[in-house]
């Protein structure tokens, strides 16, 4: 909750800051696929790339400025059997993603949507996002929840510093873009990112084995999910702890532009001095 209200604050004060000198704005929507790389897939494993889509809502400031605010939703996936590190874990994990971000663009060009010639431009993005996750695995056919079960011990009389980790995270997502504008009103574009997160546990994995493998009861969800092998010692490496997770979005977008001033100015001139 705490994260929460600090993410809250910090909107509304880009909010009150930013929209009081905002020229126009951008509604629309993005599709594409998300991607997740940690203690399962240390390197991106393609074949993992989940569907993902939101709306985005963007306020251009000025030609090369822009303040872009983004709701996503899609799936992370992550198998020890698909990336290139396998350590004997047949550990796997899929979890919804809902993320809700606030970001700054800057265009390489001078760019707004209704122009001739100002028209296409390269651009970098950064902010800060909010998401939720619920990581899940497969057991006896179903799907179950990974976090009631404490995987890791978490809070056992062996390892009672282990606190069960929150669903609710924050991350820095970064990375770039193109825009090129159609008509007067559209904009379409291509975008692509990674999100760094201040969580280690998307995938349920971090710190080390807390059970003794050969003692472990495969009717027990909570511990045969822990290690499904039975095959490692009470502290031996589950994860690495040091390392966040990441994930990552990439997708095509289109935005539809309104006007926040009554008098459109009549030619692309004017349109640029408005932005100086």
């Amino acid at each position: 909750m705490y994260v929460l209200k600090r993410f809250t604050i910090i909107f509304i004060i880009l909010w009150v800051s930013l929209t009081t000198d905002a020229q126009y704005l951008e509604t629309g929507i993005t599709a594409g696929g998300s991607l997740y790389t940690g203690d399962l897939n240390p390197s991106p494993a393609f074949s993992l790339i989940q569907p993902a889509g939101g709306v985005i809502v963007r306020y251009n400031l000025t030609t090369r400025w822009v303040w872009k605010n983004t709701l996503l939703f899609g799936k992370l996936k992550g198998d020890d059997t698909k990336g290139e590190n396998l350590w004997g874990r047949s550990l796997q994990f899929q979890s919804n993603l809902t993320e809700i971000s606030s970001q700054i663009e800057f265009n390489f060009l001078n760019y707004f949507t209704g122009s001739r010639r100002e028209n296409f431009s390269p651009y970098l993005f950064t902010g800060l996002s909010l998401f939720l996750f619920n990581p899940k695995a497969p057991f006896e056919e179903n799907w179950i929840e990974l976090q009631p079960l404490k995987t890791e011990g978490q809070d056992t009389k062996a390892f009672p510093d282990r606190k069960p980790y929150s669903k609710i995270s924050m991350s820095i997502p970064f990375g770039l873009g193109i825009k090129y504008g159609i008509g007067k009103k559209l904009c379409i574009g291509l975008e692509t990112g990674y999100r760094k997160t201040l969580t280690d546990y998307i995938d349920d994995v971090s710190t080390t084995y807390y059970l003794e493998g050969d003692q472990i009861d495969p009717t027990l969800p909570e511990e045969i999910l822990s290690d499904p092998l039975r095959n490692h010692s009470s502290g031996m490496q589950r994860g690495n702890s040091r390392n966040k997770d990441w994930y990552a979005y990439g997708g095509v977008f289109i935005t539809y532009k309104f006007n926040l001033y009554k008098t459109p100015p009549c030619n692309d001139f004017r349109n640029i001095q408005r932005f100086e």
